[in-house]
């Protein structure tokens, strides 16, 4: 089955946002079994956008259009793809009400225009906004599946994983088998010596299909898998699982697909562990990251970023000789690492204390090269462990790998005293 989809706006050949949407949904489709050919982005003009949708028709089984669906003139998706069917256009009832109890909680005036956006190709299946409220469209003729997606992604995402897919179950999967798929996500291992391990099962896949996305620091693989019965699929995925875990599965974090940080908020919570964080090169990421998952509050009790020598000295005790002198092993050392993360296991008293300290770069720092960090976790009743690592990237992306190591190495060590299993 073949896709292609199509970005409308201006604001996109300007380069005034970035298409993030044709990422996502390209990992989607292929994950679903759908091959995306073509991906075009074009403006707000009617005769342009007709002529895209009418190439894309003859050449695809799916084109999905995402943007041009909010309440301005310039919002002509719905209205170029009507015309190009020959259909009218008509008023989703469910949605145009949705709108006005909005407008009217908010004691704000709703402008006519604003209907717009609650507008239906006739004989389409409407797409339920959850986050916004330009009401989504799906239909068929002519043997070609149209699919229409707000361009925001946060409301774009919402719709095709909520209403899209289940659609597309109903209306295309259904004659040739149900799809089934499992994920499995991985933490301490790079998407290239990922696939390495699995280069020989990607290579012979035909059914489940194998597909590795790779986020920073983390890799999810999809297994999918068309069976006729649950009981079929589930024996294929199985099979298939074992198979890869046989080689990497000292790297899996979870079965679906979550954040590293957020399994590790729930494991702490379930088995009332305590955390804290000294961070000096990762200026308080690992600290965003934890505290942006909800009931972090239970197991987070706080964080110190201690960027200079002197805060490190003050706040968490690393002596001073450790860090400055010509004998000194440096702030960027295994013994100031351990020395950080051992001060504030003393100040929090929390289970669990981490510290990063090292050279995010663009350029060196002690005449150490950027993405040498050094890490450490203290944990009560144990010997502080630290470790060397050199990461490869930019400032951001040294800063980033650094966070999601340490939080790989903390639920690895979860795993080892049998707190977790996946």
């Amino acid at each position: 089955m073949k896709a292609e989809m199509i970005a409308v706006g201006t604001e996109l050949l300007l380069g005034q946002i970035v298409n993030t949407n044709a990422q996502y949904l390209s990992q989607q489709l292929a994950m679903l079994g759908i091959d995306v050919y073509y991906q075009t982005v074009v403006g707000d003009n009617s005769t342009r956008l007709k002529d895209v949708i009418q190439t894309a028709k003859e050449r695809a089984d799916v084109v999905l259009l995402t943007g041009g669906l909010g309440p301005t003139m310039d919002d002509i998706t719905k209205d170029v793809v009507a015309e190009l069917l020959g259909r009218k256009m008509e008023m989703h009832i469910p949605s145009l009400q949705k709108m006005e109890d909005m407008f009217r909680d908010r004691g704000v005036h709703m402008v006519e225009s604003n209907r717009r956006q609650a507008h239906l190709i006739e004989g389409s299946d409407a797409l339920d906004n959850s986050a916004g409220l330009a009401v989504g469209n799906a239909i068929i003729q002519d043997g070609v599946a149209f699919i229409l997606l707000p361009g925001p992604p946060k409301e774009m995402k919402p719709m095709f994983e909520e209403q899209v897919i289940p659609w597309l179950e109903q209306n295309l999967f259904k004659e040739r088998g149900s799809l089934y798929s499992r994920m499995l996500k991985f933490a301490g291992i790079g998407e290239s010596n990922l696939e390495a391990a699995l280069i020989d099962l990607i290579k012979e896949q035909t059914d489940p299909t194998i597909a590795p996305y790779a986020k920073e620091g983390e890799v999810l693989i999809r297994l999918a898998t068309k069976s006729s019965s649950e009981a079929q699929a589930e024996e294929k995925l199985n099979a298939m699982e074992a198979r890869i875990l046989e080689r990497v599965g000292t790297h899996l974090f979870a079965r679906e697909d979550v954040s590293l940080e957020k399994v590790l908020v729930e494991q702490f919570s379930k088995h009332q562990l305590t955390l804290s964080a000294a961070e000096s090169c990762t200026g308080g990421l690992f600290a965003e990251l934890i505290t942006s998952i909800a009931g972090s509050s239970r197991m987070f009790t706080g964080g110190v970023v201690t960027y200079s020598n002197e805060m490190k000295h003050t706040l968490l005790q690393v002596p001073m000789e450790l860090m400055e002198g010509a004998d000194a092993p440096g702030a960027v050392s295994h013994e100031t690492a351990r020395a950080m993360a051992d001060g504030l296991l003393k100040l929090t008293d929390t289970d669990y204390a981490i510290s990063i300290t090292g050279v995010a770069g663009p350029g060196q720092s002690e005449r150490k090269p950027a993405g040498l960090v050094y890490i450490g976790i203290a944990e009560k009743g144990e010997e502080t462990v630290t470790e060397e690592l050199r990461l490869n990237g930019n400032r951001d992306m040294i800063r980033l790998r650094a966070t999601k190591i340490v939080m790989q190495r903390l639920w690895k060590r979860l795993q080892d005293k049998g707190l977790v299993a996946v």
